[in-house]
């Protein structure tokens, strides 16, 4: 085979290995959460403020993740930012106490915040020094780290009710998907030099002004994220209470929702190199919304189960898409929307919670379903690179012109 695809590949295997690190790194404490509730003693609204604070931190680390990234590069970002996500969770696991348990999860929060920006721009810089699509595969090792490590949490869970001897084995796997993934990231460009030869020095600032296409990505990234982070939390009380579903059936609507979405991704880059991102998050955005909005009309079990599966389906590309979109406009702008992004996390599930408290659940779930169009109406305005060839067409023409050699 072709060393350029042997380097296409290899550098998109480690790339997936950070996506991995990262699914596997959060899901490992989450399991753990009950195990932490007993030791710590904790009551069910410490337990709410643990959860807030993560993602606070990850909210609010937008500032700190422009500098480093300008600083350091997402090679190196992504390499420290994962060996301090393996110090927390060793930390973690020794933690004496509920203040020094929210330090640290706050911190997890924004190493969470320093690695997501760096590997997704990693991702978008493997797709644009290669001319293929890959992001939508690299968001779907994510998933498979989450789902190793409730497999690993599951068999430690049955050995031991410590966390110590669990933190630090998920520590070594941690450590091994850092040590795999190294060599081959891409590496970072060198850090921009002030102008000051050329002319006249210009007044340093802080932070730029975000521009009008930054504010539609972050705009269309808190959309899409309530999407996302809602239908996990609310979907099984959805078909509990509204839908009428059996307590065996309800968990059964996080399943479509994860299965579609995990599929969805594997096939989602080849969708983008046939058709562009622009279709893809328009159409698949649609999809979602149109497609739960009539299952809530419709009532019941297996309509429900359908639209979240439309919705698994339809945002799957989604935030991906997004990803490379705001890597393009350069880091500040990927700082903004992995930031916006968390914050639509954080703020979907509650204001969900509200408009059900206010009036009932399906109207709470039509939200999710209006988030969804506008996220459709919001790409509108925006501009999208044009479709690039996705993994699998680059394999077979670096085929094909070998084969012609």
């Amino acid at each position: 085979m072709p060393r350029v695809l042997d380097d296409f590949r290899r550098t998109q295997l480690a790339i997936a290995a950070l996506f991995c690190f990262l699914g596997f790194q959060y899901a490992t404490w989450i399991s753990r959460i009950p195990a932490l509730k007993t030791s710590l003693d904790l009551s069910a609204g410490e337990v709410g403020l643990l959860l807030m604070v993560t993602g606070a931190g990850a909210a609010a680390s937008f500032p700190l993740v422009t500098y480093l990234m300008k600083r350091l590069g997402a090679r190196r970002l992504a390499l420290l930012s994962g060996l301090g996500l393996v110090a927390i969770l060793l930390a973690l696991s020794v933690a004496p106490n509920y203040p020094v348990t929210l330090v640290i999860l706050c911190a997890d929060g924004v190493a969470v915040g320093c690695l997501n920006v760096a590997m997704n721009a990693q991702g978008a810089a493997l797709e644009a020094a290669h001319g293929r699509t890959a992001m939508t595969q690299l968001h779907a090792t994510f998933s498979a780290g989450s789902f190793l490590a409730a497999l690993v949490s599951s068999g430690m869970t049955a050995l031991t009710s410590g966390i110590v001897t669990h933190f630090a084995a998920a520590s070594a796997v941690l450590l091994l998907l850092l040590a795999c993934a190294r060599p081959r990231l891409l590496p970072d460009d060198a850090p921009a030099k002030e102008p000051a030869e050329q002319g006249e020095a210009k007044p340093r600032r802080r932070m730029a002004r975000p521009t009008r296409v930054m504010v539609w990505l972050g705009c269309t990234m808190v959309f899409a994220e309530v999407v996302e982070g809602s239908m996990n939390d609310w979907s099984a009380l959805y078909l509990k209470d509204v839908a009428g579903a059996s307590a065996q059936v309800a968990p059964l609507g996080i399943a479509v929702i994860s299965v579609v979405m995990v599929l969805a991704r594997l096939f989602g880059d080849g969708w983008r190199s046939r058709w562009g991102d622009a279709v893809v998050v328009r159409v698949g955005s649609a999809v979602a919304g149109i497609g739960l909005a009539l299952a809530l009309l419709a009532g019941g079990v297996v309509p429900a189960l359908l639209g979240f599966a439309c919705v698994g389906l339809g945002v799957a590309a989604v935030t991906p898409c997004l990803y490379v979109a705001a890597a393009a406009e350069g880091p500040e702008a990927l700082s903004l929307v992995a930031a916006t992004g968390t914050t639509g996390l954080l703020v979907g599930p509650a204001l969900i919670g509200f408009v059900a408290q206010a009036t009932d659940l399906t109207w709470g779930m039509a939200v999710v379903a209006a988030s969804a169009v506008i996220v459709s109406l919001c790409t509108t305005r925006l501009q999208w690179a044009p479709a690039k060839a996705s993994s699998e067409e680059g394999i077979k023409t670096e085929v094909v012109e070998e084969g012609a050699m």
